[in-house]
């Protein structure tokens, strides 16, 4: 009965898993990053990104912001293409409204996804970052939109930036295709 309990009560506390996005990054880091996106703790931001990803809106976006030992940033489709000008990478987004915060309290840990936003936290539109370590500081700031679940190798192999504003210099890794799943 215990067990039975307890299995229930993990699954209740749990996020679920059904959809998510594979990325296929390029640049020092080549491989795919699965991410599974919890629908059901933040509904309207995962909506986006699969809008986003079912658009190809980030194909051939950069990885403008990366911080050895916190995150990596990417998703600005607007300023951040690898082809494109990037002096303006991390300040765009993309043509839909921005996304009223779907705080959690999901923590900030190693391979969690958070939406990125300006000083407003009813800003996230269609940035991300993606954690290398915790990073407990941002629980509750910044809606939690899923977590990586396969390639973390290649996650740990983006090129960092520099600085405490982790501005990546030269060729940026980026993520080559992004498509959602279901």
């Amino acid at each position: 009965m215990l067990k039975v309990l307890i299995s229930m009560i993990l699954l209740v506390s749990t996020p679920a898993f059904g959809s998510g996005i594979v990325i296929d990054v390029r640049g020092e880091a080549n491989g795919t990053l699965t991410i599974d996106l919890f629908e059901d703790i933040a509904p309207n931001h995962t909506s986006r990104i699969l809008k986003l990803a079912e658009e190809g809106f980030y194909d051939g976006v950069v990885f403008h912001r990366v911080i050895e030992g916190f995150m990596a940033q990417t998703g600005d489709g607007q300023f951040g293409k690898v082809s494109g000008d990037r002096q303006r990478a991390g300040m765009g987004g993309s043509n839909y409204p921005d996304l009223k915060a779907e705080f959690s309290d999901i923590s900030y840990e190693r391979g969690i996804v958070g939406m990125a936003r300006s000083q407003n936290p009813d800003s996230g539109n269609s940035q991300f970052f993606i954690m290398f370590a915790e990073g407990n500081f941002l629980n509750g700031q910044y809606t939690v939109i899923g977590k990586v679940t396969d390639g973390f190798d290649v996650l740990d192999k983006i090129k960092k930036g520099l600085g405490q504003n982790g501005l990546v210099l030269g060729e940026p890794d980026f993520m080559n295709t992004v498509s959602g799943f279901y």
